[in-house]
C-alpha cells in the first residue's frame, strides 16, 4: 500500500507519522494521482496542531503535483498520464492521493512537478493579494513582511511587475539578500530597527498603501501604524501565533484604516477564478518573469523535520516532500 503523513492526535511536529493508507479507484469527478511532490505551507501546522479542527485520523498537505493514473466517472478534460497540480485537497503528503478534478490544473510544458508543486497555494495567496484584496498599481509603495518567505519573494515578484515600489522586512542577512535578489527597493531588518518608523521614513512620513503581513501577532501594532491614511492591512496569516481582538477604534484614529483577514478558499471559489490565476502564475513561471524558489526538499518520512524547519523560520522560499 502507499505511504502517507497522517496525524492520529493533534500537537507538535512530533504527531507525524508515516503510515500506509488505502488509496481506492477515483469516484465519480476524482482524479487518481501518483504524487511527485507536496507542499509544505504554513496553513499545515494550524491543522496539525488542531488550531484548525480537522476530524482524526486525517493526512495533511493541501497542495502537490504529479501524474494521473486515472480519472473517474464523468470528468472532462484531464487523462492518464497528464501532469497536474492542485491546492486546496487535504491529503497531499501522500505518495498517492485521490484529488477533486475540480480543483486540479493541467501544468504546462516548461513547468516541472516540483515548480508546480511550489507554486499553487503560495502562488494563488500571492495573486489574490495583488490581484484582488488590494489591487496593486504603479506607483503604489507596499510593505512586505517576512519578504524571503514563499509568498514573501513571490509578492515582491508580483508587486513589481504591477509598478510598485516594494518594501521588505526580513530578520536575517541572509534574507534581506534573498528579497534584494528578488525585486524589492528597501529592506528592512526588523530584528534590528523599529520597522514601522523606517518605512514612515522611506515614504516621506506618508505611509504605505498596503501591509501584506502574513506574521501576525508580532507584527500587527508595527502594521497598522505603517500605513497612510485609508490604507489596508492584509493580514493573510500568524506565524508568530494568532492577532489578539482588535479595538476597530484603532482603525480610526490611524487615519479610517482597513483591515481584512482573507483566506485563499474565498478567492478561489470557481475553476474560472482558479484557473484565471493558475494560467498568470505558469504563464510567469514559463516565460521567466517569476522565479519559485524551492528553498528546501525532504523526504516524506521526515515531514517533521520540515515542519521544524518552517516553524523555526529557518527555511527561506517553498519547502516539498518527495515521496
Amino acid at each position: 500500500m502507499p505511504t502517507a503523513v497522517q496525524v492520529k492526535q493533534t500537537g507538535g511536529p512530533e504527531v507525524l507519522q508515516l503510515a500506509e493508507v488505502e488509496v481506492g479507484a477515483p469516484g465519480p469527478g476524482e482524479l487518481l494521482v501518483n504524487v511527485s511532490a507536496a507542499g509544505v505551507n504554513y496553513i499545515d501546522t494550524y491543522q496539525r496542531a488542531g488550531i484548525y479542527p480537522i476530524e482524526l485520523p486525517f493526512v495533511l498537505g493541501l497542495e502537490g503535483a504529479g501524474t494521473v493514473v486515472s480519472a473517474g466517472e464523468g470528468v472532462t478534460g484531464f487523462a492518464a498520464g497528464d501532469r497536474v497540480a492542485w491546492q486546496g485537497s487535504l491529503g497531499s503528503y501522500a505518495e498517492r492521493k485521490l484529488v477533486p478534478a475540480d480543483v486540479a490544473v493541467k501544468v504546462p510544458e516548461g513547468v516541472s512537478d516540483e515548480v508546480a508543486a511550489a507554486t499553487l497555494l503560495q502562488g494563488m495567496t500571492a495573486h489574490y493579494l495583488v490581484a484582488s484584496t488590494y489591487e496593486v498599481k504603479a506607483g503604489d509603495d507596499i510593505l512586505v513582511h517576512a519578504a524571503a518567505g514563499g509568498v514573501g519573494l513571490l509578492l515582491i515578484q508580483l508587486a513589481k511587475a504591477r509598478g510598485a515600489r516594494v518594501i521588505g522586512t526580513v530578520s536575517t542577512a541572509e534574507k534581506e539578500q534573498l528579497a534584494r535578489e528578488a525585486g524589492a527597493d528597501d529592506v528592512i531588518r526588523y530584528d534590528q530597527v523599529d520597522f514601522a518608523e523606517v518605512t514612515r521614513e522611506l515614504t516621506g512620513g506618508e505611509g504605505v498603501a498596503v501591509v501584506y503581513d502574513g506574521v501576525g501577532k508580532d507584527t500587527v501594532d508595527g502594521s497598522l501604524a505603517s500605513l497612510k491614511v485609508r490604507g489596508l492591512l492584509a493580514l493573510f496569516g500568524a506565524a508568530s501565533g494568532p492577532v489578539p481582538p482588535l479595538d476597530p477604534q484603532r482603525l480610526n484614529s490611524g487615519g479610517s484604516l482597513y483591515l481584512t483577514r482573507p483566506t485563499s478558499a474565498h478567492y478561489t471559489r470557481t475553476k474560472e477564478e482558479r484557473d484565471w490565476r493558475a494560467g498568470e502564475l505558469f504563464s510567469a513561471i514559463a516565460d521567466g518573469s517569476l522565479d519559485i524558489r524551492i528553498g528546501a526538499r525532504y523526504p516524506l518520512a521526515n515531514a517533521r523535520n520540515a515542519h521544524e524547519d518552517l516553524q523555526g523560520r529557518r527555511t527561506t522560499g517553498k519547502v516539498l516532500l518527495i515521496p
